[in-house]
C-alpha cells in the first residue's frame, strides 16, 4: 500500500505565525523611519504650494510604494531572524530536533512566507510604483497649476511665472476667462516681447505635463531697433514653465521620467532601435531593478533563518546585527552594480543580478552549515579574527584602560605611574572568572579554541575558562596555540 505524504500543517502554521508577527512589527517600524526621513523635504513642497490636507494624504500615499520596495525586504529578513532567534533561545528548536524534525523540514513554511512577501514586493515594484509615480506627478502638476492660476488677479501684475509678467483687466468668475490681457515675455530676451490681447485663458494639459496661456484677438510687439515687429493674431499660445517649488529629493515631481513607465512600456522601449544608447541603458537598469529587488527580498528572508538560529540557551543573539550587516552589504553591492551599469558599457543584467547570485551562495552555505550544526563562520577564519583581536586590539584596549585607571589614581591618591600594576597583573586581578584555574597549566579559550601557556600576556584572559594538563592534551582537544605562545614554545624547545 502506497504511503501518502502528510504535510505537518500544525508545524507549518505555527512557524508561519511566528514569522509574520515580527514581520508586521518590523514593517511598521521601518516605514515609520522612512516616513520621518521623507516628511521634512515633503513638507517644504506642501507648505509652499498650500496643499490641502486631503491632497497631502493622497500625495503621501503615492510615496508608499517606493518606500515599500526597501522596507518590505528588510522587515521580512528581520521577521525571520527574530522568530527563529526566539525559538532557539527558548529551546523550541532543540525540542523540534528531539522530536525528529530536522532543519530541512522547517524550511517549507519559511520558503512559502518568503515567496509570498517577495511576490507582494514584486507587485509593488512592477505595477504600483509606475502608477503611483504618474498619479503623484499629475496631482502635483495640477496643484502647481492651480497655485499659478490663483496667483493671477484682476488689475495686478502677476510675477509668479518667472520671466513672464501677466496683467489681466478682468476675470469671469464662472468661466475663468480673462479680458484685456497684457503679457511681458523676457524668456531669452534682452528687451521684453509685449503681447496684448482682448481675451485670454490658462489651460493645463496633464497628459503632456504642459501649462499654457491662450490669447485671442491681439498683437505681438517685438522691439528690436530698426527691425521692430508688430504681429497681429487671432490666437496665440504661450507655454509656461512651472515656477512653484516642485522638487522633492532632487527630482521634479511635475515631470514624467522612466520610473513612470510600465514593464511592458520599458520592454518595448528597450527594443526600439531609434532610442539612444544612454537612454536605453537607463531603461534596462529600471527594468532589471524592478525584478532584482523582489528576488533579493526572497533570498534575504531565507538567509534570516540560519542567522536567527545562531542564538540559543547561554549564547548571545547575534542574528539581528548580522542580519543588518548582510542587508547593508546587499544594498552596497546592488548600488555598486547599478552605478557600474550606468557609468560603463558592461552588460546591465549581470551587474544588477550580481548581489542576488552572491547572496544565494551565502544563503545555501549557511543553511547547510546550520543543518549540520556546524558554525556558519569557518573555524579557521574565526580563529584568525580572534587571534588578531587578542594580538593587536586587546593589548591596546588594556593600555587604554590602564592609562585611564592610572590617571584616576594619580588624581585621587597622587601615586606615580610606575607604582601601578602591569597590564598582565591588572588582567589577572580583574578576571575573576579565571581565578579558579591552576597556575602552570595550559589555559584554553573555549570561544576561539586558542590556548595560552604560562608566560603569555593572555594567560589570564577573561574567556580562558578551561585548563589542560599540558600542551599535547590541548592540541588533541582541537585547540591551537596563539602566535605569542608559538614563539614561547619554540624557544623552550
Amino acid at each position: 500500500m502506497a504511503k501518502t505524504l502528510r504535510i505537518p500543517k500544525l508545524l507549518y502554521s505555527y512557524l508561519a505565525t511566528e514569522m509574520l508577527a515580527p514581520f508586521f512589527a518590523s514593517f511598521v517600524v521601518m516605514n515609520s523611519v522612512f516616513f520621518l526621513v521623507k516628511l521634512i523635504p515633503f513638507l517644504n513642497v506642501v507648505l509652499e504650494l498650500e496643499i490641502s490636507f486631503v491632497d497631502f494624504l493622497r500625495l503621501f500615499f503615492y510615496l508608499f510604494p517606493n518606500m515599500f520596495l526597501y522596507s518590505i525586504p528588510m522587515a521580512a529578513m528581520m521577521g525571520v531572524i527574530i522568530s527563529f532567534t526566539r525559538l532557539a533561545a527558548d529551546s523550541e528548536i532543540l525540542a523540534f530536533k528531539a522530536s525528529g524534525v530536522s532543519l530541512y523540514q522547517m524550511l517549507p513554511p519559511v520558503i512559502l512566507v518568503s515567496a509570498a512577501i517577495s511576490i507582494l514586493t514584486g507587485y509593488f515594484s512592477a505595477a504600483l510604483i509606475p502608477k503611483s509615480e504618474i498619479a503623484m506627478k499629475q496631482l502635483m502638476f495640477q496643484v502647481a497649476k492651480e497655485k499659478i492660476d490663483k496667483g493671477i488677479k484682476e488689475n495686478q501684475f502677476t510675477e509668479a511665472l518667472g520671466d513672464l509678467v501677466v496683467y489681466v483687466d478682468s476675470i469671469d468668475k464662472e468661466t475663468g476667462k480673462w479680458s484685456n490681457v497684457w503679457v511681458s515675455d523676457m524668456r531669452g530676451q534682452v528687451t521684453p516681447i509685449i503681447t496684448m490681447a482682448q481675451f485670454g485663458s490658462m489651460e493645463a494639459q496633464v497628459d503632456n505635463m504642459l501649462v499654457t496661456i491662450i490669447l485671442e484677438n491681439g498683437s505681438l510687439h517685438r522691439p528690436d531697433g530698426f527691425r521692430s515687429q508688430i504681429i497681429g493674431f487671432d490666437k496665440y499660445t504661450i507655454n509656461i514653465p512651472l515656477q512653484p517649488p516642485t522638487i522633492l529629493d532632487g527630482e521634479d515631481v511635475t515631470k514624467l521620467d522612466v520610473s513612470a513607465l510600465t514593464m511592458t512600456q520599458l520592454s518595448e522601449s528597450i527594443g526600439n532601435s531609434r532610442i539612444e544608447n544612454k537612454q536605453r541603458r537607463d531603461m534596462q537598469i529600471h527594468y532589471h531593478k524592478r525584478l532584482v529587488l523582489p528576488v533579493g527580498c526572497f533570498i534575504l528572508s531565507l538567509l534570516g533563518m540560519p542567522l536567527g538560529l545562531q542564538a540559543g540557551p547561554g549564547r548571545k543573539a547575534a542574528g539581528v546585527p548580522l542580519g543588518l550587516a548582510f542587508f547593508i552589504l546587499y544594498y552596497i553591492l546592488f548600488t555598486v552594480g547599478k552605478n557600474a551599469a550606468g557609468d560603463t558599457t558592461l552588460p546591465v543584467a549581470p551587474l544588477l543580478w550580481m548581489p542576488n547570485g552572491v547572496f544565494s551562495i551565502i544563503t545555501l552555505y549557511y543553511i547547510k552549515q546550520t543543518a549540520k550544526e556546524h558554525p556558519v563562520i569557518p573555524l579557521f577564519l574565526k580563529n584568525i579574527f580572534l587571534s588578531l583581536g587578542e594580538k593587536y586590539i586587546a593589548p591596546n584596549l588594556q593600555k587604554m584602560r590602564s592609562l585611564f585607571r592610572r590617571k584616576g589614581d594619580n588624581a585621587a591618591n597622587k601615586t606615580t605611574l610606575e607604582n601601578l600594576p602591569t597590564s598582565t597583573e591588572y588582567n589577572r586581578s580583574s578576571s575573576k572568572e579565571t581565578m579558579y584555574l591552576t597556575e602552570g597549566t595550559v589555559h584554553g579559550n573555549i570561544k576561539s579554541h586558542i590556548f595560552h601557556v604560562q608566560g603569555c600576556e593572555f594567560y589570564h584572559c577573561q574567556d580562558c575558562t578551561i585548563e589542560f594538563k599540558n600542551v599535547l592534551l590541548a592540541k588533541e582537544s582541537g585547540f591551537t596555540a596563539c602566535d605569542a605562545c608559538k614563539e614561547l614554545l619554540t624557544n623552550r624547545d
